[in-house]
């Protein structure tokens, strides 16, 4: 398979996610990409309506790839194989839209969210773009079914990882791993990356500066909180009276990545390199202080 084709991955469908382990865990960290999978089942292909790389353009492409040091520094590493488009592991399991499915869905459903009603929600109608995904509506068991077999092995694996990381350090600090991509209201002024904390109430302040002073150092454009201030793993996980902490990091695709063709740029290695710095940085830091 050459890992630089922008096309659909089409080999046979993983297990829902990839979970790298360091040989044995050197702080109480833990990284997470829940977008950036691209393995695109064909009965979703043949249910689609858009091309190969349209169906993409929700992807959190090679998200993974700019983290992948993090074993190897001691910490481990949790990527998604299943596409956001496809399931989205960033929201709520059962936000669903039913102007998509070919019959009621079950009163439990959380039909009425922000997210629903842009087109995002669990099961996306549109891709980030706002193409519509299907050609017709699709069955209720298709959303249990990819809620059963994605989402739900997803988040097991990460809260079976935050339960093990708060054990061994008494704290647990979750970066999770986002990429964004222009963003027209920010013109010249994009940043570069921007790190969510819901607001302050996501993770602790000395945290988050600590993140936040080390891409300033290496020349990074950073803001907090605009336009993305973490979705359904911040604020659902981060619990800092609880000792564990969730991060948002959403880097500029821009930065690493041609978002047309889906291909990435030769300036992804130093990218990488710098993520890699950082990671070996975070590593390195007394981290007692988010303990309850």
């Amino acid at each position: 398979m050459d890992l630089h084709a922008p096309s659909i991955t089409e080999t046979p469908q993983p297990g829902p996610f990839l979970l790298l382990r360091p040989d044995y865990q050197r702080a109480p960290l833990v990284f997470a990409s829940p977008h950036s999978g691209r393995h695109y089942p064909p009965a979703f292909l043949a249910e689609s309506r858009l091309d190969a790389l349209a169906v993409r353009r929700s992807e959190d492409s090679f998200v993974e790839e700019l983290y992948s040091a993090a074993p190897a520094l001691g910490a481990p590493l949790l990527a998604a194989t299943f596409p956001r488009v496809f399931c989205d592991a960033n929201r709520e399991p059962w936000e669903l839209d039913p102007t998509m499915f070919d019959g009621p869905l079950p009163a439990w459903v959380n039909s009425a969210s922000p997210r629903v009603g842009a087109g995002l929600g669990t099961i996306a109608r549109v891709v980030a773009s706002g193409e519509p995904v299907y050609r017709r509506r699709i069955p209720f068991r298709e959303a249990e079914e990819r809620v059963q077999g994605c989402w739900q092995p997803y988040h097991a694996a990460l809260g079976a990882l935050i339960a093990e990381t708060k054990a061994e350090f008494g704290c647990c600090l979750v970066i999770d791993c986002h990429s964004m991509p222009a963003h027209p209201a920010h013109g010249v002024n994009a940043p570069d990356m921007v790190l969510g904390d819901a607001h302050g109430t996501s993770c602790a302040p000395r945290a988050v500066r600590r993140v936040e002073e080390q891409l300033w150092a290496m020349g990074y454009r950073v803001r907090r909180n605009d336009p993305y201030a973490g979705g359904y793993v911040t604020r659902h996980y981060g619990r800092p009276r609880d000792a564990v902490h969730v991060l948002q990091i959403e880097t500029a695709r821009a930065l690493y990545m041609n978002e047309t063709t889906i291909e990435r740029l030769p300036a992804m290695s130093r990218l990488r390199d710098d993520f890699t710095a950082l990671i070996a940085t975070l590593m390195a830091l007394d981290w007692e202080f988010l303990r309850s």
